[in-house]
């Protein structure tokens, strides 16, 4: 079975990818837990539950207490009043410090229940149990959060998995908007550490029909070992790992401004990793080809430009709110180069002037 090893500074675990896991997570978690599982409460989602819910529950011992909770599916679900719900609903179940969360979904489901087991008795312990691409990249590493009506993933923490079960077979049962979500993640660390990875999926994936498991499989040892090597340098994002965050400085402002889920995440991310881009070649006065990547881009079908429904103000002051930001200042991961991330404050003024020339443009009559 496959396997990416994750060495965070606070705990080792594995990364296991293989077709029809979700069949054997029981069976798997015991060989993995140190000690004894009292209980289990599987978080799930709306889309997810009638696909998957019931071939995780009957791959656990049928005398271990299992209790599940569903939530609706989208962004909206990580927030205050939903991490509420599923604190009663473990109260209730008699969760104790024994007891063992499995987040069964995508970044939603993976961000609230990590929160949720992070901060249940001040800390119990979790797994993974990631179905969508995008969730190939949040399920490792830690970070755990809810969304605040002022900012995505204010309020959150680190807390990491136990392990990681990535049954790739549930990727199949996805839309391509979902695949294309993902997809930027992995994009991503090509630009941020790893330029023959980067020349390898462009070569590899110019549509996302019929995408061979094997192929799916590689992709994501490749992707995941990229963000296992900047996890295992700096756990608590304190440097490097800010790198993980190109161009998703731009990307949340447009996610809060558009209305939380309007937008996927990693639609955000692609034109935020375009405008990134783009900044980095003014500012470093390098040429970073930028025009090839957009136009893999928009042949995988992304959007590049900034809806025009966006205002520019908006935009820049929700940039100034990032948490990368100090005092205001607008702080953004830009490349000196394909594979070498740089995290500087850039001025506000020179931010507004790329976005404009980045809106799309209104076409009248």
């Amino acid at each position: 079975m496959n396997h990416v090893l994750i060495e965070a500074k606070s705990k080792a675990y594995k990364v296991f990818i293989n077709t029809g896991l979700r069949s054997k997570i029981g069976e798997m978690m015991d060989s993995i837990m140190e000690s004894h599982v009292s209980s289990v409460l599987v978080i799930t989602d709306s889309s997810v539950a009638p696909l998957y819910l019931d071939d995780v529950v009957g791959s656990f011992h049928e005398k271990l207490p299992i209790y599940t909770t569903v939530i609706k599916s989208g962004e909206a679900s990580k927030s205050f009043e939903v991490y509420e719900q599923v604190m009663t609903k473990a109260l209730e179940s008699g969760l104790d410090r024994k007891s063992v969360i499995v987040a069964l979904g995508g970044g939603v489901v993976g961000d609230l229940a990590g929160f949720v087991a992070s901060t249940y008795m001040r800390g119990i312990r979790f797994v993974q149990v990631p179905t969508t691409l995008l969730a190939h990249d949040s399920s490792v590493g830690g970070k755990v959060a809810i969304n605040h009506p002022l900012g995505k993933n204010m309020v959150g923490s680190f807390h990491q998995p136990e392990a990681v079960f990535y049954d790739t077979e549930a990727l199949y049962s996805l839309p391509e908007k979902e695949w294309r979500s993902g997809f930027a993640e992995v994009i991503k660390h090509g630009f941020i550490r790893n330029h023959t990875f980067l020349n390898w999926l462009q070569e590899e994936v110019t549509s996302f029909e019929e995408l061979p498991v094997e192929l799916v499989n590689q992709m994501l040892e490749k992707s995941l070992a990229v963000k296992a090597n900047i996890v295992a340098e700096d756990e608590l994002e304190s440097g490097v790992r800010a790198y993980l965050n190109f161009g998703h400085t731009l990307a949340h402002a447009i996610e809060s401004e558009s209305g939380y889920g309007v937008v996927t995440h990693g639609e955000a991310v692609a034109i935020g990793m375009i405008f990134a881009l783009k900044l980095s070649e003014q500012i470093f006065e390098v040429d970073l080809d930028v025009k090839r990547y957009e136009e893999w881009f928009k042949q995988l079908g992304y959007n590049t430009k900034i809806s025009n429904q966006l205002q520019v103000s908006r935009l820049v002051t929700k940039m100034q709110n990032d948490k990368k930001a100090e005092a205001g200042t607008i702080r953004m991961v830009l490349l000196r180069k394909i594979e070498e991330a740089i995290l500087i404050e850039v001025p506000p003024n020179t931010i507004e002037q790329l976005l404009v020339e980045q809106m799309e443009v209104e076409i009248n009559g």
